[in-house]
């Protein structure tokens, strides 16, 4: 399966982020590209006021999304806030194209390194997969790959790729924990990583995490296969989806799992 991480850096406005999205999806489409996805926040940057820019699954913005991934056969991944109780938002991917319609609410939220997302977001509660060709993809978000115990569920319910969107956090250390996360998340679980972050910005502004670059896809064995730099960038990638059940046969992580153990 040919697949592409869109890195590249969203505004606060998101009529112009559709934009990008459009001009980003043609590319990859005409690379061939049968699954294009893009960071969290492609629908406005953290940093924004998010209230009052979230619109439902069926609103403009969203229906924006599934024009672009019909008109040109692929199947899109984008990150956009979708209305929660209260006035908070949930932190959305929406996955839509021909036979393919879902949406993942992320479920680990980023209260970490001086960052506060659960005082604006709601947090998910249920695993998302979606079958594209007939390969099981998995979908993230972000603050996710810290939880290896997600990655391993979504391996249990048939995923040979987790499709994972991030705004990453800028400071020090976080590149490499960024790349340790990502390669050791494929390995927990024995499965295709494809992992896009938001570019980073040229005038990076305030503590909200809006990105460090480096997407990367990370084989079941934990290698990197593709990278990119810090700047926008279109990274195409070939999953060889055989290659997980040979990488199951050898390292049995899942098989060998003790969880009567941890319950």
């Amino acid at each position: 399966m040919r697949i592409a991480l869109s890195q590249l850096t969203t505004g606060p406005e998101p009529e112009k982020n559709l934009g990008l999205i459009e001009e980003w999806t043609r590319r990859a489409a005409d690379a061939g590209a049968r699954v294009v996805v893009f960071p969290e926040a492609s629908m406005a940057c953290f940093g924004t006021p998010l209230a009052p820019l979230a619109e439902p699954l069926d609103g403009r913005w969203a229906d924006g999304v599934r024009e672009i991934a019909a008109a040109t056969g692929t199947v899109v991944v984008a990150g956009m806030f979708t209305p929660a109780p209260e006035g908070r938002v949930a932190n959305t991917l929406l996955a839509t194209g021909p036979g393919v319609e879902a949406s993942y609410d992320k479920i680990h939220l980023y209260d970490a390194f001086g960052f506060r997302e659960s005082a604006t977001v709601e947090p998910g509660s249920r695993i998302v997969t979606l079958d594209v060709d007939g390969v099981r993809l998995a979908l993230a978000t972000c603050y996710d790959v810290r939880f290896p115990e997600l990655f391993r569920a979504h391996a249990d319910a048939g995923a040979l790729a987790t499709l994972l969107a991030a705004s990453w956090g800028a400071g020090p250390g976080k590149l490499d924990q960024w790349d340790l996360l990502v390669r050791a998340r494929a390995l927990d679980a024995t499965l295709w990583v494809a992992a896009v972050d938001q570019a980073e910005p040229e005038h990076p502004k305030g503590t909200a995490p809006t990105g460090i670059g480096h997407s990367r896809v990370v084989g079941p064995d934990g290698t990197v296969r593709e990278r990119a730099g810090a700047h926008p960038e279109l990274l195409i990638a070939e999953l060889d989806t055989d290659e997980v059940a040979s990488v199951r046969e050898r390292t049995s992580v899942l098989a060998n799992r003790r969880q009567e153990l941890w319950r």
